[in-house]
Order: C-alpha cells, then structure tokens, then sequence
C-alpha cells in the first residue's frame, strides 16, 4: 500500500512557486496531484508524488534550498491534528514520544528515533519513500518543520547543538543559517537535530490539562493506522538502526519484545528472512546515500552496516551490475543541475 502525505504539507507551494517564477499548477501537472487538494489541507497525497514535485519544484527553479523555503512559513497549526497533540503534552519528553506515535497523522513515510546518552539528546528522522529516489527537498523541509515545532513548544531562547544533514552542503547556506539559526552540519550519519538531554523533562507552557483529556479521546478516533505486519516493523527499524552500527536480529528482535526465534516464526510466516529485509534496506538507502551525497565509499559503507568497504564492493556490484562509483556518476550525470 502506497505512503500517503497530508496535502497541508504543500501550504505556501503556490507562492513560493511563483515567486521563483514557475508555475505551481503545471508542476502538480507534472506529478498528478490535484490542485484542489491545496485548498483541503486534510486531503491525502502519495507520498512518492510528493516527493517528486519539490524535487522538481528545485530543478525548476534552478536552487538547491526549496523544501526548506516551504518549511520557512510552517507554523504549528499546519500540522493538523498532530499539532494539537504536541501542544497538549506536559513535557518535551511527551511531545517527543507523541512525535514517535503519531506522525502518520501527517506523513505515513515519516518515523522518528530519539536516543539520549551523556546528557546529550539525538532526534533522528527516517523519510522511507515507496521506491528509492531523492528526497533531499523533503528532508529539509520536514527537519525545517520539527525545528520550529521545537522552537514553538520551548520558547526561542532554545538552541540545539546542531542540526544534521546526511546529503552534501548547497552552494549557498544563507537560507539554512535563516531557518535554523545554528550549526548546521552535512555529510553527517544522521538526519536530525542534536541538543542537550536536560530539556526533556522541563514542563512545556503550551501544556493544558482540559485539552490534553480532550486529545486523547479524540486520537481514539482518528488514530486509524492499520496495524503492520512484522515485516514492515522490521524494516522500519533496520532503516532506524543501520546507521548508528546496531542493526542485528537480536537488537530489532529486542526493540519489538520479541525474542529472535520468535521474530523468525513471524517473518517465516509472511515468507520473508530478516537477511533479505535487511538487504533490500540496503538497497534503498544505498540509492538514497549515493543520489543525495559525494561522501566517500568508505563513510557510506559504513552508514549501510558493512565493516570494510571491499565488503560494501562486492555488495553493490552483484546487486546493481556495476561499481557504486560509476552508479553514481551515471545517475548524478542524468540529473538536471540547480543554476
């Protein structure tokens, strides 16, 4: 089943369209999307289209930074019933658990990891598109998005320590140094945002008691996810855990409750392996690294859990017919460049 995408992620599309003198309408031409879906910010787009259009959108406009434009004049009610939710936490800690549990709410393809240690807090986003393709705009336009919800729900005086980027730097950075008015890092292993652990207990002045009640009923209502298979929840945390080096069956079959004898009865029944799930991550992140990134093979290797880089070789050529470096010379040649 195709990854749908709250249509209230195109707000402010128009305008930034024109105002970089394309046309908003012939783009979501291009990718299907009806226009009508600009005026009903609860309608559900394919995420894949989504996707493609501001990668499109960038192309168009010949610049590197339009996803992060969009994010520039997000607010908190763009996100819907999600931002009632976050505004209703007492706590950071619950707005990030709340952040975890229900971001399908606005992006089916959208998953969250938060990881604390020596008082430092690392917030790790994953955007797992249908297909393998490059979701640079995306990226920046939802971590562009969780950082102002951040600034909303602590107050402005909150500055993380830095903002992560996997893809390579743009040419210019005045938009990022506008958006996220800190350290901003690329090439890194990490899509997300690093800051100090002390903020996760500090009480949020957004927090309502009255509204917190109302909003968990009202979740009973609308939170309608249909439940995953165990394969799918395998293949959300090997994509989680690859980069950080634990990605193991005992490690996803620890985060699931399970023990591994018991992962591979669920997975033999769905006549799935966990070597061939952690495989076809591979597959798909390995197009995600090499499309949005000029970091070095041996970086990438290890971002993909191999622990050398001849490993990662004979990897890539029996699975693509051919060296990641000429891949990526070929695929990155294909591509329109931004002016």
């Amino acid at each position: 089943m195709k990854k749908l995408h709250r249509s209230a992620g195109l707000t402010n599309y128009v305008e930034l369209a024109q105002s970089l003198n394309i046309s908003p309408l012939e783009e979501l031409r291009r990718v299907n999307i009806s226009p009508a879906c600009l005026s009903n910010p609860d309608t559900k787009i394919p995420f894949s289209a989504y996707v493609q259009l501001l990668e499109n959108s960038a192309t168009a406009a010949g610049v590197e930074n339009f996803g992060l434009r969009l994010a520039e004049g997000r607010q908190l009610s763009n996100l819907g019933p999600l931002g009632i939710v976050l505004k209703s936490q007492p706590t950071m800690r619950k707005a990030l658990e709340a952040i975890r549990n229900y971001c399908h709410l606005q992006a089916e393809a959208a998953m969250f990891l938060f990881e604390e240690a020596d008082g430092v807090l690392i917030i790790r986003e994953e955007l797992m598109p249908d297909r393998p393709e490059p979701i640079r705009q995306a990226t920046e336009l939802s971590l562009g998005v969780l950082y102002r919800t951040l600034r909303v729900l602590l107050g402005n005086e909150w500055h993380p320590n830095a903002v992560c980027f996997r893809h390579s730097a743009p040419s210019d950075l005045r938009v990022h140094h506008r958006v996220f008015d800190t350290r901003v890092q690329f090439n890194s292993n990490i899509d997300g945002i690093i800051c100090r652990a002390a903020i996760l207990d500090d009480p949020l002045p957004t927090y309502d008691p009255e509204t917190a009640r109302y909003m968990q009923k009202l979740l009973e209502v609308i939170n309608t996810e249909p439940a995953q298979s165990p394969a799918e929840n395998v293949r959300q945390l090997v994509w989680l855990l690859l980069p950080t080096g634990r990605c193991s069956v005992e490690v996803v079959s620890q985060h699931l409750g399970l023990d591994r004898r018991t992962l591979h009865r669920h997975l033999q029944r769905s006549g799935q392996t966990f070597s061939e799930i952690l495989d076809g991550a591979r597959r798909d992140l390995a197009v995600k690294y090499l499309s949005n990134s000029q970091r070095p093979l041996k970086d990438l290797a290890e971002l993909l859990g191999f622990s050398e880089p001849s490993a990662f070789s004979r990897w890539f050529s029996s699975r693509f017919g051919c060296t990641a470096t000429i891949w990526r010379q070929t695929h990155l040649s294909d591509r329109p460049e931004a002016i």
